[in-house]
């Protein structure tokens, strides 16, 4: 019988939740949470889970890996399946990481699903297997059937088929193989042209992925004489959150004055904290500053290196957010700092 371990961040797990992000990681030897659902669809038996938090993986990624590789050195498994990951940043990223590392040991297939906006498809796709997922657990059943679905195809040795048909997001890897009527490469391309020509649908067999481009902005001459604005995705706001910007998925931004401010005030002291939901609040709650570093851009100020501070902050939150929404708020700030006459811009993350 097909043997499998199934990889859980310590929500899934059945650990807790924010609180315990820094759990170690432990491997069980029995099925726990999602597992159990693998188990119920898999031609064959899960045999052990393995929890991490998402913050001890993010945090200690090497160290995590490492010990997790340690705990499988004595196991038997045929397959490794991580997440599903749903739009959660860190825990996406982090089955990716273990996976991309168990894959390479282990040289067995390894499967995830993450929603197309979690930064691991990006990241990982062209490691491991990872199917398009829900935005959340809502979804949870539904992309752990198509996981499995595909493991066991996988188990059986039947022929596996391009991404397109077997669904899972491309990985970038060509593989030759012939047409099974044979038709030659020449008409094939005459085919094409001609369709093009003509206005109608055809699929091209060598794809040119779209790229994004953005001009470079011109360098500036003087800093010591520029405008200097500072715009985050770490969620920064002041601690009653008076644009109700969400902690996932934002659709809001704000803007908050700080022209007589020297440097923000944290969480304790009622001026303002982190509403990020994709990263441990602690730090960015003990000192904002060191997510919107008001602080070193009046030390700049006061050196000469730059003109000035704009008088306001824009903050948004970033994990979950799409890129049409992320795309939209980008322009209606950047139209502001425009119309302020801002000479530079210093994004700040996570």
């Amino acid at each position: 019988m097909a043997k499998a371990i199934v990889y859980l961040n310590q929500f899934f797990g059945q650990i807790g939740g924010e609180e315990v992000a820094d759990h170690e990681p432990e491997i069980r030897n029995e099925k726990v949470g999602a597992a159990m659902l693998y188990d119920q669809l898999l031609d064959g038996e899960v045999t052990h889970t393995i929890i991490c938090g998402d913050n001890f993986m993010g945090s200690n990624e090497e160290q995590a890996v490492d010990r997790i590789l340690g705990f499988l050195k004595d196991k038997e498994f045929d397959i490794f399946f991580a997440g599903p990951a749903f739009q959660a940043g860190r825990y996406g990223i982090a089955c990716g990481a273990i996976g991309k590392a168990v894959k390479e040991e282990f040289d067995v297939s390894v499967i995830s699903s993450m929603n197309e906006e979690n930064p691991g498809v990006k990241m990982y796709k062209k490691d491991i297997y990872i199917f398009p997922g829900g935005k959340s657990a809502a979804k949870m059943r539904d992309d752990v059937t198509k996981m499995v679905e595909f493991g066991n195809k996988i188990l059986s040795g039947e022929k596996l088929l391009p991404a397109e048909q077997e669904g899972f997001f491309k990985r970038g890897i060509r593989h030759q193989y012939f047409l099974e009527d044979e038709t030659p490469a020449y008409e094939r391309a005459i085919d094409m042209l001609l369709k093009k020509i003509n206005g109608e649908d055809f699929v091209s067999e060598l794809p040119i992925p779209e790229i994004d481009t953005v001009e470079i902005a011109d360098p500036i001459k003087d800093l010591s004489k520029a405008t200097i604005a500072l715009v985050t995705s770490g969620g920064i706001v002041p601690i009653d959150n008076p644009d109700k910007i969400q902690s996932a998925s934002a659709t809001r931004w704000g803007k908050y004055y700080i022209a007589d401010v020297d440097k923000l005030k944290n969480r304790r002291e009622e001026s303002f904290k982190t509403i990020h939901a994709g990263y441990d609040p602690k730090a960015a709650d003990a000192d904002p500053n060191r997510v919107v570093p008001v602080d070193a851009m009046r030390k700049y100020e006061q050196e000469g290196k730059i003109g000035s501070l704009y008088e306001y902050f824009y903050s948004t939150v970033g994990t979950g957010t799409s890129q049409d929404e992320a795309a939209r708020m980008g322009k209606e700030i950047t139209q502001e700092l425009i119309e302020n006459n801002i000479q530079a811009v210093i994004e700040t993350s996570t």
